[in-house]
């Protein structure tokens, strides 16, 4: 998605004007002792406003400075490849570029369905392909002039595949393309909702992104409370700020718990001025009970030796080893404290409760086989139930 199908400045969404031109000057800057250039980072968990922060502030912001902005959702198709999408999303920019398309076409000489005129085949564009990201990436660079900024939301989802992997070896290379004094740049801004599998494509020497800054992204704070507020007037009495803020961080900085609450209160009829406060507090309670009870029933389904496997994930965290002796033993041991003393807790029933799990989609796995627990509010979910201790 480029940004001409981005929107910016809509009344019912918060925006983030400031930290949006923050980042976006830091992204764009050029220096020799920043390490910007080769991508930056930004972790927080899911449903914190991340998303909608990448599409309606600072794509618009990187735009008002001259970039040209490519964003790609990984999250948005999970069955989908990752590659695929990286590489529709650039296919579609270009689409939108006459003179870039011609100037590929003359370059390669290579035919297929008009497109704006030109006999050229997006189709051609991609890994493995007669023109390469690269390439493509270049010639849009050339053409336009200007640095071009690709926003990956969700980028851990790359390295769920090979071809995932590949890709963001190919926009390594295209960044170091784009960045020699032969063309305007490329920045590679991804995003993720958690710090430790966004962290691989960045933390070993055989990643593509190996030193990229990663940075926690700022959850919604008191400003946001207020605006929240301004935008609850139709309830029978206001929220105040300092009875909501407290709630909101209850929350873990979730908006949708603060909206589902209060569209409870504007639908009971019966509500009176005086109870709005307290009705307002138990319902946003509710709202996270209904969601952790959500998690839980997933949870009490597992086998004895899933569930193990899984709390033994979840307190090991980076430091997580599917099948070294000392993880074993942490298995075997999580299932004596159920009084299950039979379980096998041997290699394939291990591999087999790994496979388990990401089918209910607790937890992720990179293509290279290391594992982490897919949503980061499970792991704060299990430790305040008390099942992360002695592990």
């Amino acid at each position: 998605m480029s940004t001409t199908q981005l929107h910016s400045g809509s009344p019912n969404i918060f925006h983030r004007p400031g930290l949006a031109a923050r980042i976006a000057g830091q992204v764009l800057h050029v220096s020799p002792t920043s390490a910007s250039s080769s991508g930056v980072f930004l972790a927080a968990p899911r449903r914190t406003g991340k998303t909608t922060f990448m599409r309606e502030d600072l794509a618009p912001a990187l735009s008002e400075k001259g970039a040209l902005v490519i964003y790609v959702d990984l999250w948005e198709d999970p069955k989908a490849d990752p590659s695929e999408v990286i590489v529709a999303a650039i296919r579609a920019e270009l689409s939108q570029h006459e003179s870039a398309l011609k100037r590929l076409a003359k370059s390669f000489g290579i035919g297929g369905a008009k497109i704006a005129g030109v006999e050229f085949s997006l189709d051609r564009i991609g890994l493995g392909k007669e023109v390469s990201l690269v390439q493509a990436l270049s010639v849009l660079s050339d053409t336009t002039v200007q640095m071009i900024v690709l926003i990956i939301d969700e980028a851990q989802h790359a390295i769920t595949t090979s071809a995932g992997a590949d890709a963001m070896f190919s926009l390594k290379a295209a960044r170091d393309e784009l960045n020699s004094r032969e063309h305007h740049g490329l920045r590679v801004v991804c995003t993720g909702s958690n710090r430790d599998k966004l962290a691989m494509l960045r933390n070993s020497k055989d990643q593509a992104f190996f030193g990229a800054p990663l940075v926690p992204f700022p959850s919604l704070g008191k400003e946001y409370v207020e605006w929240f507020c301004q935008h609850t007037n139709d309830l029978p009495a206001p929220l105040e700020a300092e009875v909501v803020q407290p709630l909101f961080e209850r929350a873990g900085y979730r908006p949708e718990i603060l909206g589902a609450a209060a569209d409870e209160l504007r639908f009971d009829f019966a509500l009176e001025a005086a109870d709005v406060t307290e009705r307002f507090r138990s319902a946003v309670e509710a709202q996270i009970q209904v969601a952790n009870d959500e998690t839980l029933r997933v949870v009490r389904s597992l086998t004895p030796i899933q569930f193990a496997v899984l709390r033994v994930m979840a307190a090991s965290g980076a430091a997580y080893a599917p099948f070294e002796a000392v993880t074993l033993a942490k298995y075997k041991q999580a299932i004596q404290q159920a009084g299950d003393d039979n379980v096998s807790v041997e290699v394939p029933a291990i591999q087999q409760a790994l496979i388990a799990l990401q089918e209910k989609s607790l937890i992720w796995r990179a293509s290279r086989g290391v594992y982490a627990i897919e949503d980061s509010t499970l792991t704060d979910l299990l430790k305040e139930r008390g099942l992360l201790e002695n592990f």
